[in-house]
């Protein structure tokens, strides 16, 4: 039952960052929803082992280069979602903030 709350946080988070942040476009919920899901599970499986990967450089950035990550995760899911465009880096970066920060801050009243 989390995995769904989850999942519908992270969808309606999506979906407002969408709104906010030009140039990344969700073109509905379906593909919110199935990016989302992308989303959760890319984080809990590639994200850990990039965090151990490029440790080196987390440490020489003091923990900056996680938001790269991050990034990197949200572009990763991007490509494979059809009805999920990011136009450039930035757009994925001010975005991946945002998706961050909404979705802690609604997670934790769950």
């Amino acid at each position: 039952m989390k995995f769904l709350f989850r999942t519908l946080i992270t969808a309606g988070a999506l979906m407002i960052v969408a709104y906010v942040v030009p140039g990344l476009d969700v073109s509905g919920w379906v593909p919110a929803i199935v990016a989302s899901v992308f989303l959760i599970l890319a984080n809990a499986f590639v994200r850990p082992v990039l965090i151990v990967l490029t440790f080196p450089i987390t440490i020489l950035t003091l923990g900056l280069f996680i938001f790269v990550i991050n990034t990197a995760i949200l572009l990763f899911v991007a490509s494979f979602v059809d009805g999920v465009q990011i136009t450039n880096f930035v757009s994925a970066f001010i975005g991946s903030l945002l998706l961050s920060a909404i979705s802690t801050v609604a997670s934790k009243h769950i």
